[in-house]
């Protein structure tokens, strides 16, 4: 029997997220990573990816091309959707990894120059063809859907927990706060940026914050639309995240414990995908953890009649492997019929 052809991902933005995901790639059997494209100069990139790995042999720089036992990935300088041309490397899919172009004409720029499909790692800013999370709408994938999110990290991590949650019990409304590492496009030191508080250290404040999630929540959880109210605290850590959730309940006879017992069927449900922790666990303890969501029983408290405060963790490589889940399923399906 022949041997089927690998998934051809094309990765544009080689930050945290996308050097994760070439990584996993590199790992898997069905996937192979074949452009990388980035502003930063290749020695730079193949010397930050090789400083996360703790096999850092596995990935060599030849020339223009980063190569691993499994494939080999062309490095491309480039910093824009409009000037990379995905149509010479025959790509299945385009992961975008940068976290900036996520509106349509950016998305359309990818499937201009040759990405049959263009999977953002956050979530967008226009309407698209699909949000898709692992482990709540998978079975929602459509052949003709071209312009695709996989929600961002901490989108998804609030939807599997309230998902997780409403299987068994009814939400009447609630709130959300992630305590979140601080990114990339945050500023070390004071510097004038887009608002006030952006433009403070992010290595030495506790920064409020607004997070979008809630404007999209409705797209992947219809029945919890404009019930959820969301937002964030960047904080002085560089790696793991929480989502700290207070949710009132339509039924007063739920409990913390009937909480943490339906957490613990939804990770049986969604194994890999969401996980439970029975520990006292901190932040650092979740790094290099692969899950969408660890909830963490120990932090479950009953307020009142039917208020509940719950704690979930999560990191960034759980998001980079639940990319590549999203193209293995668009990959199943084939083509859209544009392209065919």
């Amino acid at each position: 029997m022949a041997k089927s052809r690998a998934i051809r991902v094309g990765i544009m933005g080689f930050g945290q997220i996308g050097r994760q995901i070439y990584d996993l790639a590199s790992r898997s059997a069905d996937v192979d990573v074949v452009a990388v494209a980035d502003i930063g100069k290749p020695d730079i990139l193949h010397y930050l990816l090789t400083s996360e790995t703790t096999d850092a042999q596995r990935h060599t720089l030849e020339g223009n091309f980063l190569v691993n036992s499994r494939f080999r990935a062309r490095l491309m300088q480039i910093d824009r959707p409009e000037e990379m041309p995905w149509d010479i490397f025959d790509v299945d899919i385009v992961i975008d990894a940068t976290g900036k172009f996520r509106d349509r004409q950016s998305m359309e720029a990818h499937l201009a120059n040759g990405a049959p499909r263009v999977l953002l790692r956050t979530l967008p800013i226009d309407h698209i063809d699909r949000i898709v999370v692992p482990g709540i709408n998978a079975d929602s994938v459509a052949v003709e859907d071209r312009m695709i999110s996989a929600g961002s990290p901490t989108a998804s991590a609030l939807c599997l927990l309230l998902q997780s949650v409403s299987e068994r019990f009814e939400i009447e409304c609630g709130s959300m706060t992630t305590v979140h590492a601080y990114t990339s496009d945050q500023s070390l030191q004071d510097y004038a940026g887009s608002d006030f508080r952006r433009s403070r250290s992010a290595a030495k404040n506790i920064i409020p914050n607004t997070h979008e999630a809630s404007l999209w929540l409705g797209h992947v959880l219809p029945e919890l639309q404009d019930r959820i109210m969301t937002w964030a605290l960047n904080v002085p850590v560089q790696e793991g995240c929480l989502l700290d959730v207070t949710l009132v309940m339509k039924d007063a006879d739920v409990s913390a414990e009937d909480v943490n017992e339906a957490m613990r069927a939804a990770a049986v449900k969604r194994e890999g995908i969401v996980g439970v922790v029975e520990d006292p666990v901190v932040s650092s303890d979740v790094i290099g953890n692969s899950h969408s969501l660890l909830f963490d029983t120990k932090g479950t408290i009953k307020a009142g009649s039917t208020t509940i405060k719950l704690l979930g963790w999560y990191e960034s490589l759980g998001h980079a492997a639940r990319l590549l889940e999203v193209a293995r399923l668009y990959s199943a399906l084939g083509l859209p019929q544009e392209k065919k």
